[in-house]
């Protein structure tokens, strides 16, 4: 509660100084233009908006993301703490060749050089970008966390019969989520918010359909703080969820 009491009053404050110097430069706020870009109500019926269009565009990119980013980053962690020398050596170049070069480039270079050659469309090549990008860092959380895992569990799951892939899965992994859970969380709230750079390659997402209203309307400051105020609502809704999963993985352990 007190922490969301200081969110609070630092928005408030950030947003009286916007206002304040808004006001020197001679903009006039019209916020009342905002609500037929969410949605219109036309007969009866509800119409969705291009904002809340490109919303769903983002759900649908996050999404498929969230997806696949730990699958990707659970493959590479395993493959760096696997005995082959070669798949340690594959896994480090991808993570390392990853967190090293900027997401924009790579979405680039999946877009304008890999997309032709592979046929896949904008959306796939985004989901494919933004995967790679955060599936690198989700390896380093899963290694981290099957790493913290005593090394006599290893020793009691071999002793019972079980085998690697199934002493990962019914032993190590199970508790390891506990300790990656926060980090990944962060991962999770980053591809969202990273997930904007899509606009680049012409997909309508959120980002993409605000500065088209822009190009159309001026209203910079007031479709940019509305857009801000969609994501925070997102990534605050994604950190409370999984903080209440983190609980409840405490209470059951």
């Amino acid at each position: 509660m007190a922490d969301g009491l200081k969110f609070g009053f630092l928005l408030v404050v950030l947003i009286g100084f916007t206002i304040r110097s808004t006001e020197g430069l001679g903009y006039h706020w019209q916020w009342y233009r905002i609500p037929r870009y969410l949605f219109s109500v036309s007969e009866g019926q509800v119409f969705v908006g291009p904002l809340l269009q490109g919303l769903a565009v983002t759900f649908q990119v996050a999404a498929a993301s969230l997806v696949l980013a730990p699958v990707l980053g659970l493959i590479a962690a395993l493959m760096r703490l696997s005995g082959s020398l070669v798949a340690r050596g594959v896994a480090r170049i991808y993570i390392e060749l990853i967190r090293n070069t900027p997401l924009l480039v790579q979405l680039f270079f999946i877009y304008f050089v890999l997309s032709p050659i592979l046929e896949i469309s904008a959306f796939a090549s985004a989901v494919l970008a933004l995967s790679l990008f955060e599936g690198a860092y989700a390896s380093e959380v899963f290694r981290a966390g099957i790493q913290s895992i005593h090394r006599n569990q290893w020793e009691a799951a071999f002793s019972l019969g079980l085998g690697t892939w199934r002493t990962y899965r019914l032993v190590i992994l199970p508790q390891a989520i506990r300790h990656m859970l926060p980090p990944l969380t962060s991962q999770a709230i980053s591809l969202v918010k990273d997930s904007a750079l899509v606009s680049t390659i012409a997909i309508y997402d959120l980002s993409m359909q605000a500065q088209a209203i822009i190009s159309e309307t001026y209203l910079v400051f007031e479709i940019w703080f509305t857009v801000a105020i969609v994501y925070l609502v997102i990534t605050v809704s994604l950190s409370v969820t999984v903080a209440r999963m983190e609980k409840k993985l405490r209470y059951y352990a």
